[in-house]
């Protein structure tokens, strides 16, 4: 398996990073990497969704899981794996959370991958999987899991990131091509 670096992108007090091109046939499989995504908000979701084809809006169809562990930075606070229902969309259009509560002190943020499976097909539903790992706003880490499928069998050629309030105060994603 090889990475090939298809697009950075940069957030300075952005109120979303939108990936506009690139998504195309040239790849099965896409990941975006997120990486040091600090929110202006305290005690928010880093979230996303995607457009299929000619579409506008991002607020594809969605059906989703997530769940998660944390440990609280004192030693206490341990959980999980946590089944989070209300981070779940049954065939929801809103964007959807890849954490849970990440925090905006200076040492706090969220990183990780999501995986999208054969976004150009134009048969077959698109699967996602994502995995992130934040410091939340109450001092704990957390390990956030989420998976799904966006339920269009239009080509999704577009992504857009968010927090579900305030904007991305700093933080990169970078888009590769999985061969």
């Amino acid at each position: 398996m090889a990475l090939t670096l298809i697009s950075t992108h940069t957030a300075s007090a952005s109120a979303t990073l939108d990936i506009t091109s690139g998504i195309d046939s040239t790849y099965d499989v896409y990941e975006f990497h997120y990486v040091n995504m600090h929110p202006a908000s305290n005690q928010v979701d880093f979230t996303f969704q995607v457009n299929a084809s000619g579409g506008s809006g991002f607020n594809e169809t969605m059906t989703t899981t997530f769940f998660y562990n944390q440990h609280g930075e004192a030693g206490g606070g341990v959980s999980g794996p946590a089944y989070y229902a209300s981070m779940d969309q049954a065939e929801g259009t809103g964007y959807q959370a890849l954490n849970y509560e990440t925090g905006y002190d200076a040492d706090q943020s969220i990183s990780g991958i999501l995986t999208l499976y054969d976004p150009s097909s134009t048969t077959y539903l698109k699967h996602f999987i994502g995995r992130s790992h934040n410091a939340q706003g109450d001092d704990m880490a957390v390990n956030g899991f989420v998976a799904g499928y966006i339920n269009t069998t239009s080509a999704i050629d577009e992504i857009s990131f968010a927090f579900d309030s305030g904007n991305i105060d700093a933080g990169v994603i970078k888009m590769f091509g999985v061969s």
